[in-house]
């Protein structure tokens, strides 16, 4: 018998003596209940807490003297924003692919809060995380291309969100690799990603509380002898329970004053576990918390530099990431109403016809051309070495606010049938409310 089945299992029969105890009417009559109640709550949740398992084993397979970079793309003084024949051929391959397998895989994915496994090998075939890899070290792009990756983000997520962020993931890790990265990280970790067999890996920002703001982070990483220890929670990750690798975000505390930092981790060690965490949205994505308790991680775990340049990039790459991905919902959304709305008749005529309909209509179109314009300016000046702090704080607003608009404008359109799920519409909307929550698991 395997060992996911005797997993299953036993959380199985420790469910079933749980709900025994619940039911007790003895715990009522000897005035238990409150007490009982704490022991089933503590103990449930401990069920759905595994620990992770060792996956591959990382070495370095070359020898490198410095780290490997890509170089920036040439200054120009003239904004154009038109992809080049090379661009224009990966987002059309990757759109293709998008609408012939996301979009009829996504409803079952959504149910299911996972993407299909072969379809994630597929998906690694298109070279998704190669762009960000230096060429020297494998890598498919010659020059620092964010362009080139939102490119390919916002022509995955018209296929679906969900599964576009479960593709994406790995891509977020080998990009954080090959910027950040020294030259023993590179040599031991790139190959895995520029390999046939990729491995699941994301990027953890996120932490479950209110009104969370990636700069004052409850992770915690202290320094003990050579190395780390952290502790801490992390939210929303994607495919966590399946990752190899993990990029975490931490407070270094030893520091005076701390300093966020990032730290490559690899599991399968003493204190790291996975809790399940479906959301509201991206539940394709297969999202849970992962739980440090007493980590301990070597000294050459930590990834660049500490302090807000490094970690305050990789917020900000982030977040241009979630725009991407929400812009390409966008585009299903408006893609899916046109035909709807010129072929839905009401009063023996389409109701297209009808200037309320006509008007929202338009107004989605708009505000969709504002938000990629937005975060293909980002990514511009990001490629040509230019400040983009801006930039990308304009593009995640606005595409934060208008997304989730466009989201709920495509359900009111559909009438009734935007609230089933026969429709897609609704999922999007749903997706669509990621822009302006999530952190981390996405990096262009």
């Amino acid at each position: 018998m395997s060992q996911q089945n005797l997993t299953e299992r036993s959380m199985a029969v420790g469910l079933r003596a749980l709900n025994r105890l619940a039911s007790n009417g003895l715990i009522d009559r000897f005035g238990l209940r409150e007490q009982a109640e704490r022991v089933v709550h503590g103990a449930s949740k401990a069920t759905v807490r595994t620990a992770t398992r060792a996956g591959r084993t990382f070495a370095a397979t070359q020898k490198l003297a410095k780290p490997a970079r890509q170089p920036r793309a040439k200054r120009s003084d003239l904004f154009d924003l038109t992809p080049d024949d090379e661009q224009q051929m990966l987002r059309e391959s990757v759109r293709d692919f998008a609408m012939a397998k996301l979009r009829p895989a996504a409803t079952a994915a959504d149910e299911a809060c996972a993407a299909p496994e072969e379809l994630l090998t597929q998906a690694n075939e298109l070279g998704l995380t190669m762009v960000g890899v230096p060429v020297e070290l494998g890598g498919a792009v010659a020059e620092r291309s964010a362009v080139t990756t939102v490119l390919m983000a916002e022509a995955l997520a018209v296929g679906d969100m969900g599964i576009a962020v479960s593709c994406l993931a790995p891509a977020a890790v080998s990009t954080a690799i090959s910027l950040w990265g020294d030259a023993d990280q590179q040599a031991t970790y790139l190959s895995e990603f520029v390999g046939e067999n990729i491995p699941a890996a994301a990027l953890a920002l996120l932490e479950p509380r209110p009104l969370f703001n990636p700069f004052e982070l409850r992770t915690t990483a202290r320094r003990a002898g050579d190395g780390f220890v952290l502790d801490g929670v992390k939210s929303l990750v994607p495919r966590a329970a399946d990752c190899e690798l993990f990029i975490i975000a931490a407070e270094l505390i030893d520091e005076d004053p701390a300093r966020p930092a990032l730290f490559v981790v690899e599991p399968g060690g003493a204190g790291l576990s996975i809790e399940p965490e479906p959301g509201m949205g991206i539940r394709a994505a297969a999202t849970s918390r992962v739980v440090l308790e007493g980590v301990t991680l070597p000294g050459s775990a930590l990834l660049g530099e500490p302090g807000a340049g490094t970690y305050r990039e990789c917020v900000q790459l982030a977040r241009l990431g979630w725009c991407a991905v929400a812009v390409g919902t966008g585009q299903a959304v408006l893609d899916y109403l046109i035909p709807y709305v010129n072929e839905r008749k009401a009063f023996g005529e389409p109701i297209s016809h009808r200037q309320a309909v006509a008007f929202t209509v338009a107004k989605v179109a708009i505000e969709l051309d504002g938000m990629r314009l937005a975060t293909y300016r980002a990514a511009s000046r990001i490629d040509q070495g230019l400040s983009f702090a801006r930039e990308v704080a304009l593009a995640r607003r606005l595409c934060a606010e208008r997304g989730m608009a466009i989201g709920s404008d495509g359900v009111q359109m559909l009438g009734g049938h935007g609230y089933v799920k026969e429709h897609p519409v609704e999922r999007w909307y749903r997706d669509l409310r990621a822009a302006g929550v999530m952190e981390g698991g996405l990096l262009v």
